[in-house]
């Protein structure tokens, strides 16, 4: 579950954990994950491919980085985008620790996929950062969003994509009641 929003330099996190997105056939040419690879985890740009679902994780000194195996190049994102991020994100082990993430789905990639589907191109799948936000809200790990949205946006997003799906009303209220509990606890 998504319990706070950042604004920032993700490196930079309290966070034990870091989360972030990684394709199928580990092609690294841009955003989080190549600069990952460039200043901490050089093995990542060879990583070869891997299963949608997998989760590849490395320490390194007092962080471990997690790249979720969650779309394809050649086939792009999965229709239900929110079970794949929510499968990855489940996978992590954390010891009840919060993980950090980037704004999976929000990076310069993405961004021109969609634009140039919007513009007619024939691309597979796209990206959808709503459906990704309710992946990590859905998850049951305590999530830090890193982006430029705040909590309010993001329990907004969450609430409309779920109420536009009738078998998701009663994860959603539980959700509700669950992170209100864990305001009310912390406060």
């Amino acid at each position: 579950m998504i319990t706070r929003t950042f604004r920032g330099d993700i490196f930079e996190t309290k966070a034990k954990h870091i989360a972030f997105a990684l394709n199928t056939e580990g092609s690294i040419d841009c955003g989080f994950a190549w600069s990952l690879s460039k200043k901490y985890w050089p093995e990542l740009e060879f990583c070869g491919k891997n299963e949608l679902g997998t989760v590849l994780s490395k320490k390194i000194g007092d962080k471990t980085f997690h790249a979720l195996i969650c779309h394809s190049c050649e086939n792009g994102w999965n229709e239900d985008q929110t079970e794949i991020i929510k499968e990855c994100f489940d996978k992590i082990p954390t010891d009840g620790e919060h993980i950090a993430t980037v704004a999976i789905g929000t990076g310069a990639a993405s961004l021109s996929n969609i634009a140039l589907k919007s513009m007619g191109a024939n691309l597979p799948n796209v990206a959808d950062y709503k459906q990704i936000i309710c992946g990590m809200h859905d998850s049951e790990q305590e999530v830090f969003y890193y982006g430029n949205i705040s909590l309010e946006e993001i329990m907004s997003i969450y609430a409309e994509q779920n109420l536009n799906s009738l078998s998701r009303k009663k994860r959603l209220v539980n959700k509700f009641k669950s992170f209100y509990q864990k305001i009310v606890e912390k406060n």
